[in-house]
């Protein structure tokens, strides 16, 4: 269970300083109880990932703007909330995989797992490098950048778009083991539209699987 702490009004948005303030001063202590109080009536199995790509500077994230150590007091705080009512949850901590994300680390303590984002668009990958990129190369930097912290390690968020070829070169690497990742435990697909914009005017990909069947 991804949780945003934020709202999805496109015309309201808590301010970076103001979110954190009221986190860490338990105003959205009430919220987050009630999500894992019903994460906890769930019959199967529950990973709770909070405020991921903390260190991306896009701009996408509200929480991407609070500096590491802000993030790792938010984080903390929220964890310690949920444990009181889903203490049998695993913890994914979710950083995009960029360099830097070591800072923005909680500790031992509020970590089972770590989750990665990995995407592979084909329109950016001709512009930015100049060819097709694959699975391997795009997970390899942030799971490289990980897995010192020595948890088990999971693509948290994957997708790709491009021509046939391109999206069946993608989900056979993604479908199968790498000796490249001894700890890498699950893949989960991002079956939706990106919300944002990438970079070089290339749009928002589309990574629901119906848009590239694979028979």
């Amino acid at each position: 269970i991804t949780v945003e702490p934020w709202s999805w009004a496109r015309d309201w948005r808590v301010g970076p300083e103001d979110l954190l303030a009221g986190i860490l001063g338990g105003r959205y202590d009430a919220n987050m109880s009630a999500v894992c109080s019903a994460a906890a009536q769930l019959k199967s199995p529950v990973t709770i990932r909070w405020a991921q790509e903390m260190e991306d500077n896009d701009g996408q994230f509200t929480w991407a703007f609070w500096n590491a150590e802000g993030y790792v007091n938010a984080y903390r705080h929220v964890i310690d909330i949920c444990r009181k009512h889903l203490p049998s949850a695993q913890y994914m901590w979710s950083p995009k995989g960029e360099e830097g994300l070591e800072a923005f680390y909680p500790g031992d303590k509020y970590v089972d797992i770590i989750g990665l984002s990995v995407f592979g668009y084909q329109a950016y990958d001709k512009l930015e490098v100049g060819r097709d990129t694959t699975f391997v190369e795009r997970a390899k930097p942030g799971y490289d950048r990980v897995t010192g912290f020595g948890k088990p390690i999971a693509i948290a968020e994957l997708g790709y778009e491009g021509n046939d070829e391109y999206a069946r070169d993608w989900a056979a690497e993604a479908n199968k083991p790498h000796a490249e990742f001894p700890d890498l435990t699950a893949v989960v697909y991002f079956n939706d539209r990106e919300v944002y914009p990438w970079p070089r005017n290339v749009g928002r990909p589309e990574w629901r699987v119906a848009n590239h069947p694979l028979d």
